[in-house]
């Protein structure tokens, strides 16, 4: 039996396909590893929304030849259907597949054998546009479910309709079974991710469905106790998704949601479809109906043209905004985007500089957020999170916590007291019956 490890790299999507992918393995009878286990396989999924993403996949190739120098190394993922050739290139490449392959690797390369020259097994990414069910499984307490593929925007800085090709949909039918499947896991909590999750409802090249009503489809499942949405643009969050979420049974109050700048100069030059007044609209919206939502904010620093005034408004901006913590990307130069030929770049000291503000401004946002939500009463669902003798876990509403470790907990809701933040900016917490799990 052979032995296949697996390595993502990216996003929650990433993850769930490459979950997915592994199952497919597992059902052909081979064993999945450890990376560190000698595997006979090393299948890479890569990312490529910033350059850092494609230095990690140089990196974990020659990890993977220093732990198992035999083993066979397959390339996928977004990074895979970008630059084929440019990966193949890789010293210690066997073979590289695109977006329209990579869930047939498995038969695709059955045998893996290595080859004497890589292979390259590539379409255009017009050929990618069917939608395959994934979801990540007995890999974390949670689990991600892809509900949405490829997205039709045209962003000027991103690569991910060349990698990933146009918007396509599960149809709601088969994603409420699929979580009906998933609930017999034993599994608390589903969250829902796509390239444009809120696009959610093409199927062939046509709106069939719609977001809102996917969402009321899954509050009726049973077994499922959570429902998160992983990340949703601002323009396609509506008053009435906010509004079902404030009232839903299941879903909990914490919005993703992508700005990338707060200067509408900047916003037009990255041809986003929104400008800050809408962003401003949509969290007002959302505070209102859910005063303790979290709300997390995507956000690019030092995008071509953004002058030390376009900045100061920006984190200005940010600042103001009744948000919960920010993720914050360094602009990088992405060949094949409109991004890479504009003019005045700014200088990569400071791109670091200004991530470096964000970054502490995030830390700060979070922190106040989590000083709001003191004294009350929510429901952690604990983690498989074990460190120095602590667990963690996320309430509802994305507060990290944590508390003396107790294996019975592993996987379980339980209805908590925040009590304070601790010196690494986690919250310690009571149970019900008042029982301390971390000491002060």
């Amino acid at each position: 039996m052979k032995k296949v490890a697996f390595y993502t790299l990216g996003c929650k999507l990433n993850f769930s396909e490459t979950s997915t992918i592994a199952r497919k393995f597992e059902e052909k009878g081979y064993r999945k590893v450890d990376f560190t286990d000698r595997p006979d396989i090393f299948i890479i999924n890569t990312c490529s929304v910033t350059e850092n993403a494609d230095k990690k996949c140089h990196k974990v190739v020659r990890e993977a030849r220093a732990i198992s120098p035999d083993a066979y190394v397959a390339i996928i993922g977004c990074y895979a259907q970008l630059k084929p050739k440019e990966i193949s290139e890789i010293p210690g490449v066997d073979a590289v597949l695109g977006a329209a392959e990579k869930f047939q690797l498995v038969d695709l390369l059955d045998g893996f054998v290595r080859p004497s020259q890589p292979i390259v097994i590539s379409s255009d990414i017009e050929k990618a546009s069917s939608f395959n069910t994934s979801y990540s499984m007995n890999d974390r307490t949670r689990t991600f479910l892809k509900v949405q593929d490829g997205c039709d925007y045209s962003c000027s800085f991103c690569t991910i309709p060349l990698a990933r090709g146009a918007s396509r949909s599960d149809s709601i039918e088969h994603i409420v079974a699929t979580a009906k499947s998933i609930a017999l896991t034993n599994v608390k909590e589903i969250v829902l991710t796509g390239v444009n999750t809120g696009d959610f409802g093409i199927q062939e090249g046509e709106r069939k469905e719609r977001f809102i009503d996917l969402i009321k489809a899954l509050d009726e499942v049973d077994g499922i106790d959570r429902f998160r949405i992983s990340s949703i643009e601002p323009n396609l969050l509506t008053d009435e998704i906010i509004e079902f979420v404030a009232t839903s049974k299941k879903f909990v109050p914490h919005f993703h949601i992508p700005l990338q700048s707060g200067s509408n100069k900047i916003l037009k030059l990255m041809r986003r479809r929104y400008q800050r007044e809408l962003y401003t609209a949509r969290v007002e919206k959302i505070k209102n109906a859910m005063p303790h939502c979290c709300i997390g904010v995507d956000v690019i620093v030092g995008f071509p043209g953004e002058s030390h005034e376009d900045f100061l408004e920006s984190y200005q901006f940010l600042n103001e905004l009744d948000i919960s913590y920010l993720h914050v990307f360094t602009y990088s130069e992405r060949n094949d985007t409109l991004a890479a030929t504009l003019p005045a770049r700014v200088l990569p000291h400071i791109r670091s500089d200004r991530s470096k503000m964000l970054h502490g401004l995030s830390d700060k946002k979070r922190r106040a957020f989590y000083e709001q939500n003191l004294q009350k009463e929510y429901t952690v669902l604990f983690e498989n999170d074990i460190e120095n003798g602590k667990m963690h876990g996320f309430t509802e509403n994305y507060i990290r916590i944590n508390a003396v470790y107790d294996p019975l907990l592993i996987s379980e809701l339980k209805k908590v007291k925040l009590l304070s933040i601790d010196p690494n900016g986690t919250v310690e917490v009571e149970d019900a019956e008042k029982e301390v799990f971390v000491h002060s």
